[in-house]
């Protein structure tokens, strides 16, 4: 007999894709790094739109960080229209701060604290990580309605696809994941 595995109806760790029938202009080839998804509403952060003319370097210089020159290079992007002020540092669950990181699944984990990100400028933080300026949200079952409207795609997020993926190849990698080539879509997604 087969084993069936319930799934959460939730979508932490998972990744949106914006779909052509995606309303709001702010995401339109969106791709969305769930963190926190329940009755309460969602948290995520957009992972393929870089911030225009913002380098970690310029940050770490505005922070008084000092930068390891063998640090890797962050991609800065934009997580979305919400606190667009404030940092948030996506990245490998290799490296947690107590009770600043969230896991998120067994891969990935979010910091909103300035210790990691000084950490991962001074090359001694996660081994893969993004920072995203602000991030999206939804209220209570406002994602949910969204899903309904076929506004998002979704996928299962890998490491691959989150941290080595070119930024500006991440939403056509995110579609193939589920088998569909950007140029096969049209507004009519999931309109039968």
């Amino acid at each position: 007999m087969f084993e069936t595995v319930e799934r959460s109806p939730f979508l932490d760790g998972m990744l949106l894709i914006a779909s052509p029938m995606m309303e709001d202009a702010r995401f339109g080839g969106s791709v969305i790094f769930m963190c926190t998804h329940s009755d309460e509403g969602a948290m995520g952060l957009v992972i393929n739109k870089r911030a225009n003319g913002v380098h970690i370097r310029d940050l770490a210089s505005q922070l008084n960080i000092t930068r390891k020159e063998s640090a890797p290079e962050i991609p800065v992007l934009i997580g979305g229209p919400l606190e667009h002020t404030r940092g948030f540092v996506l990245h490998s669950s290799d490296h947690l701060m107590d009770k600043s990181s969230l896991q998120v699944g067994e891969d990935f984990a979010m910091t909103g604290h300035i210790g990691l990100l000084e950490a991962t400028i001074q090359g001694r933080g996660p081994r893969k990580s993004l920072l995203a300026l602000g991030r999206s949200g939804w209220d209570a079952g406002q994602l949910e309605g969204e899903l309904r409207e076929n506004a998002w795609l979704v996928c299962d997020a890998t490491p691959e696809l989150v941290f080595d993926t070119p930024r500006a190849q991440v939403w056509t990698a995110a579609l193939a994941q589920l088998g569909v080539s950007a140029s096969n879509l049209n507004g009519a997604v999931g309109r039968a």
